[in-house]
């Protein structure tokens, strides 16, 4: 049974609610879930950098991210899949007060690629896109470089190697 008001008055329903029902359990909307754990990321080198949860809230429709860096950095990210549009979104802050904003697609089971908006710096338009790759069920790969507007290659800011803790 479920209960609803209307212009003031009480209304009873009774729909038949299955407790399986589940509004974010499409493969769209679970195409990021191999990034779920606790992990323990490091660099190419082989030295630790930080620690990173992702976890699952409002009933399986937010993916949120809490990281801790090595060198005392923190930051959490808020990711979605937005039925509108059928784009995966990212909103990231850190103890810094840096913000990142990201859109895009799982293009195969196991990666995501978002990226920002075109962003303008000395005069230049740039944007950021991030990928994360998985590797096995224990390993992702994220990988964030920065590309002019015509899609050329600036630099690679992070490549980060997530063990499963």
């Amino acid at each position: 049974m479920k209960a609803f008001l209307i212009a003031g008055f009480f209304f009873l329903s009774f729909v038949n609610i299955s407790a399986q029902e589940c509004n974010c359990c499409t493969p769209h909307q679970q195409a990021f879930d191999f990034w779920l754990g606790k992990w323990t990321v490091y660099d190419t080198a082989g030295q630790e950098v930080g620690k990173n949860t992702i976890i699952k809230l409002e009933n399986g429709c937010i993916l949120t991210e809490h990281w801790k860096g090595a060198s005392g950095s923190n930051g959490s990210s808020y990711n979605y899949f937005d039925r509108k549009d059928s784009t995966w979104n990212q909103l990231w802050v850190d103890n810094q007060g840096n913000n990142l904003k990201l859109k895009g697609k799982s293009d195969k089971p196991g990666r995501m690629t978002l990226r920002s908006e075109l962003k303008l710096n000395k005069n230049r338009r740039y944007y950021d896109k991030i990928t994360w790759t998985k590797v096995s069920k224990n390993e992702v790969i994220q990988l964030w470089v920065t590309y002019r507007e015509d899609d050329s290659k600036i630099a690679e800011i992070f490549k980060g190697i997530y063990r499963k803790e």
